[in-house]
């Protein structure tokens, strides 16, 4: 991961990140990383996608600038102080993934809060 293009841009993580190439995360991990973002995936299945592995744990970091989120509602509640604790630019929950409740404790603390498909923000220049 090159050091000027995470401090140009931030980390990118991808949460409910699959190696299974036919899921949406796996897609959007894939472009992301082809398009020189600095991605960091988490998951729950070990593996790795274009060479990046897929952390089980969500990584203590800094310098997070989105996270996109592709884990179902009833999964996040386990996780959702953890990903606020990383201060994130915004998070994009991606269709099937929306939690309101998510949502306003993200903009309480001013994380943009987008609702929107990860793969067509990057098709259309969106991201």
């Amino acid at each position: 991961m090159s050091e000027l293009r995470i401090m140009q841009t931030g980390i990118i993580l991808v949460v409910g990140a699959s190696p299974e190439p036919t899921r949406y995360s796996f897609l959007a991990a894939t472009r992301l990383l082809a398009m020189g973002h600095a991605a960091l995936l988490f998951g729950k299945h070990a593996g790795s996608i274009a060479g990046e592995p897929i952390r089980q744990q969500i990584p203590a970091i800094t310098n997070v600038h989105t996270v996109t989120m592709y884990v179902a509602p009833r999964h996040q509640a386990a996780m959702m102080d953890e990903l606020l604790a990383l201060h994130p630019a915004r998070i994009i929950f991606n269709p099937g993934t929306e939690n309101p409740a998510f949502a306003a404790a993200a903009m309480r603390q001013g994380i943009e809060v987008v609702e929107a498909c990860t793969l067509v923000m990057l098709a259309t220049g969106q991201f």
